[in-house]
């Protein structure tokens, strides 16, 4: 009996979307994706994309205030969220519209409803209807998750947080992580009054720890009022207002309480265990280096299988998903010294080992520079920006890069391609310096800092 299709995707999102497309338009299979919510998937529709926005926003504020130090005769009344809303609304249609596009211009068919899997070579769409398929895809990411507690509906999440009434006065992001930090970030830069209540130690928990303090450091001069070691026991409506309780006895109002505690795999109610899908610890669909899982005919990408939480590295592996299945090609996608950035104020990009990581597989050179960078210091502002490199003492390749300055993530993109590489501190040292710029610093250090 034939299958309706060589291949049938559940989920619209970058990894789902590319691997659609290579496969129908580059390889010439019948292909169909079905997609539940927006074409686009978290990063161009909750994700990546409306939040670097959010942060091109937020940091106009501090750049107006610069100009004006330039020379400039400006007047800054303030931001308004509704305008700039709406164009953000705008930008996420045409996105979407523009993934439309690449999958029909690749020949494959599009179901904008929910599917499930029924068994190894069949899928259910909400109306009922039941396609078969030679193989499926799972593509369907990841979601915030918010611990129940007292009060716990009162949170929003990242999902959320786009689509704003109005811009709150005083907010509370809790957690720790790049996207926690990355919204107290921008919630502060757009002129309101931010706390991050954060259980552990430090924020960024898992980044270098130089980094990660550099970067507390500078967000508390910025205005962010960051509480580690604090947790929230319950939440309670009172009139307008968020009364949020904590673990350090406090009990404090806010307009907006915004929970960023970690994403969880979107497997719940798929089907997949009735098909024999193996699952994680973390309902996570367990999958080799070629994204199969333990069915032979269903695979799975991207966030779905907890591996890199990255658009690009999803994207990466939905294009090697069809190379090996559908080109004959059998590739998998390279999840070693992948680059990546946190958009926070400063923003951070940071590729290989950090200091602590890497100190523990043998001994290493650590190499630091910080300073204040020439455009903000001429505009009188206090911040400070930080250069690290950590190198194998022994075979002196660059175990690590780290980057907090502004476009940090511009900067990291191409230091990745020399770590990648296998660079060696002397590589870079023989690299002539670009003048003036921050990342020269990168190339003019002499001495290490420590060794340990």
């Amino acid at each position: 009996m034939p299958f309706d299709y060589d291949l049938f995707v559940i989920g619209g999102g970058s990894g789902g979307v590319r691997a659609a497309r290579v496969a129908a338009g580059d390889h010439g299979a019948k292909v169909a994706l079905a997609e539940e919510y927006r074409m686009g998937g978290t990063c161009v529709i909750r994700g990546c994309v409306p939040k670097k926005l959010m942060v091109f926003a937020s940091e106009y504020g501090e750049m107006a205030k610069d100009a004006q130090a330039y020379g400039w005769d400006m007047d800054v009344r303030g931001f308004d969220w509704q305008r700039f809303h709406a164009g953000l609304a705008a930008e996420l249609d045409r996105l979407e519209g523009a993934y439309r596009n690449t999958l029909k211009n690749a020949g494959v068919t599009t179901y904008d409803q929910r599917a499930t899997v029924v068994d190894p070579h069949t899928v259910a769409l909400a109306d009922g209807t039941r396609i078969t398929a030679k193989h499926i895809l799972i593509a369907v990411g990841g979601r915030p998750f918010v611990p129940t507690f007292e009060g716990s509906d009162l949170a929003i999440t990242s999902n959320e947080i786009f689509h704003m009434p109005q811009l709150p006065k005083k907010a509370l992001i809790v957690g720790g992580g790049y996207i926690a930090s990355e919204f107290a970030c921008i919630l502060n830069g757009l002129g309101v009054d931010t706390h991050q209540y954060y259980r552990g130690g430090q924020i960024l928990r898992g980044f270098d720890e130089e980094c990660r303090n550099h970067i507390a450091s500078q967000m508390q001069a910025d205005g962010v009022s960051i509480r580690c070691g604090t947790d929230i026991v319950k939440l309670v409506r009172e009139g307008d207002a968020i009364v949020a309780h904590a673990t350090d006895g406090s009990a404090e109002r806010f307009d907006l309480v915004m929970y960023a505690t970690g994403r969880v795999p979107n497997t719940d109610g798929l089907g997949l265990e009735n098909a024999g899908v193996r699952l994680g610890q973390k309902s996570e669909i367990t999958v080799d280096d070629y994204s199969q899982s333990s069915v032979p005919s269903i695979f799975a990408v991207g966030d779905v299988t907890d591996r890199i939480s990255l658009t690009p590295v999803a994207i990466r592996e939905g294009h090697a998903f069809a190379d090996t299945v559908f080109g004959g090609q059998k590739r998998t996608a390279d999840w070693d010294l992948v680059p990546s950035a946190v958009f926070t104020q400063p923003e951070f990009g940071t590729v290989g080992l950090s200091e602590e990581a890497a100190a523990q597989n043998g001994p290493i050179e650590v190499y630091t520079a910080a300073f204040r960078p020439m455009q903000t210091l001429f505009a009188g502002r206090q911040n400070r920006v930080l250069m690290k490199l950590v190198v194998c003492a022994g075979t002196r390749v660059v175990l690590g890069c780290h980057i907090v300055a502004p476009h940090a993530g511009e900067m990291i993109q191409l230091a990745g391609i020399a770590i990648k590489m296998g660079a060696t501190k002397e590589d870079f040292d023989r690299t002539v310096a670009v003048h003036p710029s921050m990342s020269e610093e990168l190339v003019t250090l002499r001495k290490p800092v420590r060794k340990t």
